[in-house]
């Protein structure tokens, strides 16, 4: 039986960040009924009209920044200075759908044929479900939730039980606007989402998260035939090329692995360095990871926070006594951190790992930087598509016609050079494989929350 309310507990020092209720089944109704209804009004304004009611959302947002950051470290560990960060981001990103919904949403008119017009309109899908993940309780939303808006949909927010009190703020922020009911959050059981999808209210469904919740999210959908974006997650490869720039390449590929505690579904999960490169590469990385700075988030210079669970260190732990087991060599971490109350798990350095660890395939979501030797570029290619996933992939290299080679050869969402764990939102973010369909950001992302009619006009 479930407990009557949410319990949200601080992963640093395992206090109660919060309680909320459940919503109730009656209040959930109604909850959706007035976004339904919400939409009716919405889809008929103006875009120049719901840009403004947008950009007037987006700056209560921005009035109560310092709050909303604090609440992002105190339910889900990030350190305060990388909350601050992805405020900064969650403008940058709202900032640049807003500059492209003109053009993207603007009807394609075709080239003239004599007697005929004929056009085709990009119009708003109705009630969008999105469920959003913890991880970037800013960034993810946002992806949705703005170019939603004004695409002319409204949104059903169901944020992370993790990070409960980010929904609350979208909903403060965009939800009591010129017309009532454009975002409304929602604090569901897991029961109570599928119930939702299930709702003919609801017309598209936008998930972040796990593969296994992606596929039942997806069962659910298509009961009723409606579209789906599911972002499902990685084991994002790197290749340490022999032309790279090797300081300038460990530098960047530790922070894409550990940032934010490497709790992020595009961040570096392994790592495959030329094998002329592999121990310098290996020394430079140990250096780079013992200055982490471990400790309370609130604390500006700390620099690594706790994971969000208790069962995330016990899977971690597990995956590394595994690459030991299959060969590999441990060179620092590898564990929890003693006697804290705190889930952190200590910055990890393993090699000489078969690409057929689990360390190599299946996501871990932590800060562990899993490293194997290559011969050459083939190895390379062969070693990262080795994978189910299919989200992001980078390769340092000073080479452009060597990167083009792994972009048109290697299975991916996003393939980076010199570059990692980035979202740039004039690029479509996607994946394939494991990885997930449909796309946010970008025109693309206007693409999948909108439907096409086509006009046909013939002249008599």
């Amino acid at each position: 039986m479930k407990s009557s309310v949410l319990k949200v507990i601080n992963p640093f020092d395992q206090k109660i960040v919060c309680e909320l209720p459940w919503e109730e089944e009656t209040t959930l109704n109604k909850k959706i009924g007035e976004a339904h209804q919400a939409w009716g009004q919405w889809r008929h304004l103006s875009l120049d009209e719901r840009t403004k009611q947008v950009k007037i959302g987006l700056e209560r947002f921005r009035s109560r920044s310092e709050a909303i950051a604090r609440e992002i470290t105190l339910q889900m560990g990030k350190p305060i200075a990388q909350s601050k960060r992805e405020m900064e981001t969650f403008f940058d990103r709202a900032d640049y759908m807003i500059s492209i919904a003109g053009k993207s949403l603007s009807p394609i008119v075709l080239p003239e044929k004599k007697g005929f017009h004929r056009r085709i309109e990009h119009l708003p899908l109705g009630v969008v479900f999105n469920i959003a993940a913890w991880n970037y309780p800013l960034l993810i939303p946002v992806n949705v939730i703005v170019p939603a808006l004004l695409a002319g949909n409204t949104v059903v927010l169901k944020h992370s039980a993790r990070t409960p009190l980010c929904g609350k703020a979208f909903e403060t922020a965009f939800g009591e606007l010129e017309i009532p009911g454009l975002v409304t959050n929602l604090v569901l059981t897991h029961q109570q989402t599928l119930s939702v999808i299930e709702d003919s209210r609801i017309h598209y469904v936008a998930f972040t998260g796990s593969v296994p919740g992606g596929s039942q999210i997806y069962r659910h959908s298509a009961k009723r035939f409606i579209d789906v974006g599911l972002e499902l997650g990685g084991k994002d490869p790197a290749y340490v090329a022999e032309d790279t720039d090797l300081d300038f390449a460990v530098e960047n590929i530790i922070d894409g692995a550990c940032y934010n505690a490497g709790q992020s579904c595009c961040a570096v999960e392994r790592v495959y360095v030329h094998h002329t490169l592999y121990e310098p590469f290996l020394i430079k990385a140990k250096k780079v990871l013992e200055a982490y700075q471990l400790g309370n988030p609130l604390e500006p210079g700390t620099t690594m926070g706790p994971l969000v669970s208790r069962s995330a260190l016990e899977l971690l732990e597990n995956q590394v006594r595994d690459g030991i087991t299959r060969g590999g060599r441990l060179i620092m971490g590898g564990k929890r951190l003693p006697d804290s109350e705190g889930n952190f798990f200590l910055p990890t350095l393993i090699a000489d790992l078969p690409n057929r660890a689990e360390l190599m395939q299946e996501e871990s979501f932590g800060p562990i930087v899993p490293v194997m030797s290559v011969a050459d570029d083939e190895e390379a290619l062969k070693c990262m598509s080795d994978s189910r996933y299919g989200l992001t992939a980078s390769v340092w290299t000073r080479d452009r016609e060597r990167a083009e080679y792994f972009a048109q050869n290697l299975e991916t969402g996003t393939l980076y050079q010199n570059r990692c764990d980035y979202l740039d939102p004039a690029l479509p973010w996607t994946g394939m494989k494991d990885s997930g369909i449909a796309a946010t950001l970008s025109e693309f992302g206007f693409y999948h929350l909108t439907k096409r009619k086509s006009i046909h006009f013939r002249e008599r």
